[in-house]
């Protein structure tokens, strides 16, 4: 495993680049503000029209411009707008106008990865993935650290397609904690993955069935909620900083050896299983052919399903708790109104 540094890097060679960043969601806000932060004098932010997000970035202090434009005059180009729209965007807004010898640049690997964009011959094609959501790119930079990113390199027509890349990612601030050397392929299916199986899909609905079978047993919703939700953060902390055996050398020795006797009735063979036919799906490519003929139709599943989330007991009896513990919307990394 290759692992680039801020020392391997030079921010000097884009510092003068017109770099344009398509979007201004978790992932644009946060490319924006850290790379005008680490110097670079010409960024902008790239928008449709009638964007919300158009109000956002120009009271950030970005020059907000069209994505033609955009296509027209960057030496560098980030996509950060959502996976699915973004192979429409580049057939539509950019593909015959982005300029030759031009960057095109990406945060996740999965729209060159399946093939959703053809990029042209004539131009560079990088990824900077950062191993966190825009926010937390964002708030480390600020703190005046960084996320670990992993980079690659798609198309190198200019021949220092890497060199250009290692400088974006030191301008992001991934350079202060390292660049891992991956590929496209590598990224993208390993990052789906985590997504689906553990970070989100896994998590969420493990949290939820543990509130459900709580409540339906006849226990209080707030005592489900703080057992099952509130307090997976003290658990994950811990994780965070030292891993596994470190988290089970802070808890109790009971919920230690509940950890060892229990885990595997949750996670147990049958579950291994169906981890292993979710990556069949996301390597032969059927997750995303399925999300973006969904994304086609307007996406009528995925707003139901995320109508009906948004309304379980797990989020009533959250929003009241969370009320009653002002310290932690003090400092949250996502403001709707800004970000």
């Amino acid at each position: 495993m290759k692992v680039f540094y801020d020392k391997d890097a030079d921010f000097n060679i884009i510092s003068d680049k017109i770099i344009t960043i398509v979007g201004y969601g978790s992932q644009g806000h946060a490319h924006a503000a850290n790379l005008k932060d680490s110097g670079a004098k010409n960024v902008n932010v790239a928008l449709k029209n009638n964007s919300s997000s158009v109000s956002k970035a120009k009271e950030a202090g970005f020059n907000v411009i069209s994505i033609e434009e955009a296509a027209k005059e960057s030496d560098i180009l980030m996509l950060a707008t959502p996976d699915e729209i973004q192979g429409k965007l580049y057939k539509e807004h950019i593909h015959s106008s982005l300029k030759t010898g031009a960057a095109l640049a990406f945060a996740h690997g999965l729209n060159i990865h399946y093939g959703l964009i053809d990029p042209r011959d004539d131009i560079d094609v990088f990824m900077i993935a950062p191993k966190g959501p825009g926010h937390t790119v964002r708030s480390e930079y600020i703190k005046g650290g960084g996320v670990p990113s992993l980079i690659s390199v798609f198309q190198n027509k200019s021949g220092n397609a890497f060199d250009v890349a290692l400088a974006y990612g030191s301008g992001l601030g991934a350079g202060r904690s390292g660049m891992i050397e991956t590929t496209f392929r590598e990224e993208c299916e390993t990052d789906l993955f985590g997504e689906q199986v553990v970070l989100c899909g896994g998590l969420t609905e493990l949290i939820t069935a543990g509130y459900e079978t709580l409540v339906e047993a006849g226990y209080a919703p707030e005592m489900a909620y703080f057992e099952c939700l509130h307090e997976v953060k003290l658990i994950v902390d811990l994780l965070y900083e030292g891993g596994i055996a470190n988290m089970r050398y802070s808890i109790s020795n009971t919920a230690e050896y509940g950890d060892y006797v229990s885990g595997k009735r949750i996670i147990n063979n049958e579950t291994r299983k169906e981890m292993k036919k979710i990556l069949s799906d996301i390597q032969s490519g059927k997750f995303t052919k399925d999300w973006m003929m969904e994304c086609q139709v307007n996406q009528p599943n995925f707003k139901a399903m995320r109508n009906k989330a948004k309304n379980h007991g797990i989020e009533v009896v959250g929003k009241k708790l969370r009320d009653m513990m002002p310290w932690i919307s003090k400092n949250k990394l996502v403001d709707t109104k800004k970000n």
